[in-house]
């Protein structure tokens, strides 16, 4: 499939999805958008990969939304971009592959909501997260409200939405923005380390501990733990159980075949 603003690349069993308008600093725009958002529908049953990885070219991961196309906006147009903004988001959220955010610069804005939506953020030392919309008139339209604050807490997240602020890699990691920094020449070799250890795992359990997860955090603990039954029990019914198990007690590495 061709595309214009992004770069994908398939290496080893991982998909990774290189954010390419390094002019704009890889700013999201409506044909990115759609874009990403056909890239993961169309491979949503796609077995042929484990992981995905999401990077920017250039200095920037995604340095926010398109300036120049918001200012175009009325409240319709702006209440269908954040609609397609937030479909995205829950796309990958919802995708049943583990999703890596390399975070190799900026990471602004819709940046930071498409970083969020992703199941593991990895950032660079020269990394820079935020949600500086209230300095343009606006709030976060992608997810930014809701995933910040579930992700670093409601006061952490208001601080951060209000004030506009963006904080470095290592304050990020601190308040649990980013999950680890490392050294900028050093973030997609980390990445494809990650993702190559998570393709070495049963692709059925990582799948259903990824939905497991997230339709927990939306309920209470008694709901979230009715899905993790049900998912723990389901995992029985797959050929992957049993040679896990096996595979241990023979003192042998398992051959997961998704299934």
């Amino acid at each position: 499939m061709e595309y214009k603003n992004i770069i994908v690349k398939f290496e080893e069993r991982v998909a990774v999805i290189t954010m390419n308008r390094e002019k704009a600093l890889n700013a999201l725009n409506d044909e990115t958008i759609a874009e990403l958002q056909s890239f993961f529908r169309h491979h949503w049953l796609d077995d042929s990969f484990g992981c995905v990885i999401i990077t920017g070219a250039g200095k920037a991961f995604v340095a926010g939304a398109d300036i120049s196309e918001l200012a175009q906006c009325d409240i319709k147009k702006a209440l269908k971009k954040s609609m397609l903004g937030i479909y995205l988001t829950k796309t990958i959220e919802n995708f049943p592959k583990p999703v890596i955010a390399a975070v190799n610069g900026f990471a602004l804005g819709g940046g930071c909501e498409l970083a969020m939506a992703c199941d593991i953020r990895l950032a660079s030392e020269k990394a820079k997260f935020g949600q500086p919309e209230v300095n343009l008139g606006l709030i976060p339209g992608y997810g930014g409200t809701q995933r910040l604050a579930r992700l670093v807490g409601r006061g952490k997240a208001k601080q951060l939405i209000f004030t506009g602020e963006m904080v470095d890699a290592n304050e990020a990691k601190r308040i649990g923005l980013a999950d680890e920094v490392y050294p900028a020449e050093e973030l997609m070799t980390k990445a494809m380390e990650m993702a190559k250890l998570i393709n070495s795992k049963a692709p059925i359990a990582v799948a259903t501990a990824k939905e497991c997860i997230n339709r927990g955090l939306d309920v209470n603990l008694s709901a979230g733990l009715e899905f993790e039954k049900m998912g723990f029990g389901t995992i029985y019914g797959t050929e992957d159980a049993m040679e896990g198990m096996k595979a241990f007690l023979e003192k042998r590495g398992a051959e997961f075949k998704g299934k």
